[in-house]
């Protein structure tokens, strides 16, 4: 029997002997040490191999978690001595020695190391759901795409069995396909088992979608000729093909999913991030009928991750009543940000550019959005308190972005509202100087860089590249810099993001320019990297004080991996494994 336990019988053995009084300070006091002895401590023995990412960086050998905050970090005797001290008395007139035994503490193998709980600063959590659930992604021509649906149906009862229910996807990529042309309704419907049924798909970079005939037809009277912003493919007698890009997205409706739908979705996704590390997700851009989803799971308590939502941008109303946020951080979701498309991809040829690209001179891409339009909206919403998110690509779609921020931020606090570009991929030298000075926050994904850098100087030019994904210059001009993935566009997994910014190498390291990266001069250090994946989307979305670092007071959100990746040789961070994730102090995924 340890220490505690006998004491707390021994004050219990003879009731008779207190009054009431006494009664009640020793059920007050076994209250306190159970919740003491409740907790439990991670330690790297010997060495200090817990990365607190505070203010100094600082690495120490374990931390205290009590609860669902961590309690205390620092060396283990230490930490011990304080939470002696922290039991009521006679228990803290008892040696060391005896107390010290009842604290429950778990060793870590000598590899590895523990960081503050992971985050994504840009992803799409149900599109991840979707993408999951057809493989478009390994299609490697129209064809073997269609395949990959027909086969989705053919392996779905409730699908096959009712050809009006929806079959959506995610992840094709016709970039990657030998035919060279965007894929057509015609290309679904030459499949017996697809033919009939409303197909919608989604590309990789969620920037076209690919529609069957059924869905042409029943929306054929609400598509317009042209879309600002947008492009409908057409064939030569000027019908759609059932390709649509950008804004012209929107012209076809989103069919409505259950909440038995939305929940396996989410439940998708939920199971791989607590499985690569990430306990928290910004997400960027909620459809209405996304975030009422979330909100309900919010008021459930059943939010298995933390989720900061960007509210879609909607041009229709943009009044930005801050009624419409929604706080509910002990619950996991958080909603004050708006989510504002400023122009296309660079894959689709859609990023908004100063001047014509250089494999399509007729062609400077476009905004998704009117200059002036955006102009008024960005300082309303800021106004109103709410955050601006602006995806902007190309280096035209930034610079009227900085714009808009620029006359909006005069005389504001910035650390109120924290505007960010998602993205920001393509900046000029002057641009990049501004983000820095006014204090946007720049929201990229590593991992693009080396999905882009293959086919970006025969698109950009050898002179107009050198302002692509400028990480070193952004934080060279005072900018903050926070990290995504973009999933499901790219990997999940937030370590290649990490690789990727330190590395700017493909996994089997190789670039255009050799085995020293893509533009080496531009890539992030290791703390640069494991800062953008935990303190830095912590200040992006106003929980710094919450969560992002391992001190004391703040959320139990940790995360134990099986090599330490600030010291390995960066071949071997690929081969990292997470060995448990934790969330308020209960581990969601592997174990102590």
């Amino acid at each position: 029997m340890g220490v505690i336990a006998a004491v707390l019988l021994g004050l219990y053995a003879f009731p008779m002997l207190w009054d009431v009084q006494h009664s009640a300070a020793v059920v007050r006091m076994r209250a306190q040490v159970e919740n003491l002895t409740s907790g439990y401590v991670v330690c790297t023995p010997g060495r200090r191999g817990v990365y607190t990412v505070d203010g100094e960086d600082s690495q120490v050998e374990c931390v205290r978690v009590q609860g669902d905050v961590v309690a205390d970090v620092g060396e283990r005797d230490a930490i011990t001595k304080r939470w002696t001290k922290e039991l009521p008395w006679p228990l803290s007139m008892y040696p060391f020695s005896l107390i010290a035994p009842e604290l429950e503490v778990h060793e870590i193998d000598e590899d590895s190391i523990v960081v503050p709980g992971l985050t994504d600063s840009h992803c799409h959590v149900l599109e991840y759901g979707a993408f999951k659930q057809i493989p478009l992604e390994k299609g490697k021509s129209i064809p073997d795409v269609v395949k990959h649906v027909r086969n989705y149906i053919m392996s779905n009862d409730e699908i096959f069995t009712n050809t009006s229910k929806p079959v959506l996807g995610w992840g094709w990529d016709h970039t990657a396909w030998p035919e060279k042309r965007f894929p057509m309704a015609a290309d679904l419907d030459a499949d017996p088992i697809i033919r009939g049924r409303p197909v919608i798909l989604t590309s990789k970079d969620g920037h076209a979608i690919w529609v069957s005939q059924r869905v042409l037809d029943e929306n054929m009277a609400n598509i317009p000729d042209d879309v600002p912003g947008g492009v409908i493919y057409r064939d030569k007698d000027g019908k759609p093909t059932g390709t649509f890009l950008d804004s012209a997205i929107d012209v076809i409706p989103k069919p409505s999913l259950t909440d038995a739908d939305l929940r396996k979705r989410l439940m998708t996704a939920v199971r791989d991030a607590h499985a690569y590390g990430l306990t928290s997700v910004h997400d960027a851009a909620l459809l209405p009928e996304s975030l009422a989803f979330f909100k309900r799971q919010a008021e459930a308590n059943v939010l298995p991750l933390r989720v900061f939502g960007m509210k879609y941008f909607n041009e229709e109303d943009w009044s930005g009543d801050p009624n419409d946020m929604y706080f509910a951080f002990d619950n996991h979701l958080v909603s004050r940000s708006v989510k504002i498309f400023a122009d296309g991809a660079l894959r689709t040829g859609g990023a908004a550019l100063y001047e014509p690209y250089s494999d399509n001179p007729s062609s400077r891409g476009a905004m998704r959005i009117d200059p002036e339009l955006l102009a008024k909206v960005v300082p309303k919403l800021l106004a109103n308190g709410w955050q601006v998110n602006v995806h902007a690509i190309g280096d035209r779609a930034n610079g009227l972005v900085l714009d808009a921020f620029e006359a909006a931020l005069e005389n504001t606090n910035i650390s109120a509202v924290r505007p960010r570009l998602e993205h920001a991929q393509l900046m000029t030298d002057k641009d990049i100087e501004r983000l820095g000075r006014l204090g946007v926050i720049a929201s990229v994904q590593p991992t693009h860089v080396i999905d882009d850098m293959w086919y970006a100087e025969d698109r950009l030019g050898p002179s107009r590249i050198r302002g692509l994904y400028a990480f070193r210059s952004m934080l060279n001009a005072g900018a903050r810099i926070t990290l995504g993935s973009d999933f499901p566009v790219e990997t999940m997994n937030p370590l290649a993001g990490f690789y990727a910014a330190i590395t700017r190498l493909t996994y089997d390291g190789r670039s255009p320019q050799g085995s020293g990266g893509w533009f080496p001069e531009q890539a992030l250090t290791r703390r640069e990297a494991l800062r953008g994946l935990t303190i830095e989307p912590a200040h992006a979305s106003f929980s710094e004080d919450k969560v992002g670092s391992l001190e004391v007071g703040k959320k139990a959100d940790f995360v134990v991996l099986s090599r330490d990746i600030m010291t390995v040789p960066v071949e071997e961070i690929m081969g990292t494994k997470v060995l448990a994730t934790a969330i308020d102090g209960r581990v969601v995924y592997g174990g102590l």
